[in-house]
């Protein structure tokens, strides 16, 4: 792989934007030249990852703008919520800020979520940049403009499609990543391969054990085709009317595993692994799939180390919490299914067949 890798998003009315994706990336002048120009920056980040990488940051961001400012937040899924936005927001306006002030998205998925939705809202629009430190934003949520936070009643349902100016994905700051969030990104990188180049798929399963070893040149091809996937997708349905729905593969019953358990107790790729396993199961149900196929995607998630069983919620909780999930529609529950390895599509699934399958695996 080469130093710096570049996928470019292609959206219309020129809001094209670079992922770039390599080592070094976080102290390299060139990541940070030719953004927007202010009179001020602030990152948002975490009391994890600020320790980590946010001077270092700044050491770069004080090169470009006259003012480098730093909000850090609580770290977790469950504190993304409206009380981190407002901290967000607090500043901004504390500080007198201008909408010009461009935003620094430096974590995970939360604090890349949670930044530019308060991007998206701040003054109606300020710019924001995402650096995602975890191999989940990196090969997922960074990329394509989602924003949200969380409410009680379901995952990601208070939001605004937002587009970064740009995406830099450092691969240096996965050595600090825990196993645990580490195993959590390959969910997301595993979700490509059914979805969309059933020849990735096969990479994974051979290249595995290398992805878990965190070998560098490993990493750095999965994170570029997983982006390559990721802005093909949306490029072509930029504000999820259609295609762009194949990229929730296992998300709907991974987003009612993490709202019934309550945001945190399982990682976000945890409960997106479980979920791609059971809806393998109702692709196979359905007739779209063979049981073969259900089989090896389960041993593939139990070889990265991710659950494959999800927890004992009973069927009409699960039907509940799936029945506010943003792909539902008039009540029906739908879900991606496989229709060929490579290629998903969205499908209404009857409450008995769901209930089947939560049964099947011990959750009703």
């Amino acid at each position: 792989m080469a130093a710096t890798d570049t996928v470019r998003i292609l959206l219309p009315d020129n809001r094209n934007y670079e992922i770039r994706i390599g080592s070094g990336l976080l102290d390299a002048a060139s990541s940070w030249q030719g953004l927007p120009k202010a009179g001020a920056a602030v990152i948002v980040s975490n009391e994890t990852v600020a320790p980590l990488y946010a001077e270092r940051l700044k050491s770069q961001l004080r090169a470009v703008y006259p003012r480098v400012d730093l909000v850090v937040l609580p770290d977790g899924e469950q504190h993304k919520d409206w009380a981190s936005l407002n901290r967000i927001c607090d500043h901004l306006l504390g500080e007198a800020l201008d909408r010009r002030t461009v935003l620094f998205a430096l974590g995970g998925g939360v604090i890349g979520d949670m930044t530019g939705f308060a991007a998206a809202i701040y003054m109606r629009g300020v710019p924001f940049v995402q650096v995602p430190t975890t191999l989940l934003a990196q090969v997922d949520s960074s990329v394509g403009g989602k924003t949200a936070i969380n409410h009680p009643l379901g995952k990601n349902m208070l939001g605004a499609f937002y587009q970064p100016e740009r995406v830099i994905a450092d691969l240096d700051s996965l050595d600090s990543l825990p196993d645990r969030e580490l195993r959590a990104g390959l969910a997301e990188i595993i979700k490509y391969g059914p979805i969309a180049d059933a020849g990735f798929l096969c990479w994974i399963e051979d290249n595995l054990d290398a992805l878990l070893a965190r070998d560098k040149a490993v990493l750095g091809y999965a994170v570029r085709r997983s982006c390559e996937i990721k802005a093909d997708v949306v490029g072509q349905d930029e504000r999820e009317q259609g295609l762009r729905a194949i990229l929730n593969f296992g998300h709907t019953i991974g987003h009612a595993i993490e709202a019934g358990l309550g945001y945190g107790a399982w990682l976000h790729g945890e409960a997106v692994a479980c979920g791609m396993v059971l809806a393998a199961d109702l692709s196979q149900r359905k007739g779209l799939m063979p049981t073969a196929f259900v089989g090896r995607l389960r041993a593939l998630i139990e070889r990265a180390g991710l659950p494959v069983r999800p927890p004992k919620l009973g069927a009409e909780r699960y039907l509940q919490l799936m029945r506010v999930d943003k792909k539902a529609e008039a009540g029906a529950i739908r879900f991606v299914l496989i229709e060929e390895l490579g290629r998903a599509g969205l499908h209404a699934v009857p409450d008995a067949l769901i209930a089947e399958t939560l049964a099947a695996y011990g959750a009703a």
